[in-house]
């Protein structure tokens, strides 16, 4: 997740969509979010991952019930990265790795 859905979640979904093992799906946390987060998706999610500690703090306070028994990462990456960026890429696969690292085996 990230604030708008638009670059870094887009981006990890994207990459890791083709994950054997995942099954992913990404939303913003903003209002002006492409696709904005519910309670539904958090429901249905095993692991939640965000790029920003900020936006584990909006999930913690608007869901509480949705995220009291997940576990929820933070990868802390910045919004410094357009949509599919190389560099973006590379710190995301890099994030997910240390995370879980069977990612990408």
């Amino acid at each position: 997740m990230c604030s708008r859905n638009r670059r870094r979640s887009l981006t990890a979904e994207t990459i890791f969509k083709s994950e054997p093992a995942w099954e992913v799906r990404s939303a913003g946390t903003e209002a002006g979010a492409r696709i904005k987060v519910t309670a539904g998706q958090l429901g249905w999610a095993d692991v939640i991952v965000v790029m920003e500690k900020r936006h584990k703090e909006r999930l913690r306070q608007k869901y509480p019930e949705a995220l009291a028994a997940k576990p929820c990462v933070c990868l802390f990456i910045a919004d410094d990265y357009e949509f599919m960026d190389a560099s973006l890429i590379e710190v995301l696969r890099e994030k997910m790795r240390e995370h879980f690292p069977a990612a990408g085996k």
